[in-house]
């Protein structure tokens, strides 16, 4: 992912920072992430999902 572009994204639900993580973007302040595909981030609402899904996904 363009880190210029990671510099400009904000949380669509709360408008905070995102961190990138693997393959993700993660609000920490509202807990959710969303998933990158293509290095393409997939900032829709409706797809964000709870940062406690990350460790299951892997569990």
């Amino acid at each position: 992912m363009d880190f210029k572009l990671l510099k400009i994204l904000a949380c669509p639900i709360c408008k905070d920072d995102l961190k990138l993580k693997e393959d993700k973007l993660i609000c920490y302040n509202c807990r959710k992430y969303f998933n990158i595909e293509n290095d393409m981030p997939i900032m829709l609402i409706k797809e964000a999902k709870d940062i406690g899904e990350i460790k299951e996904e892997k569990g």
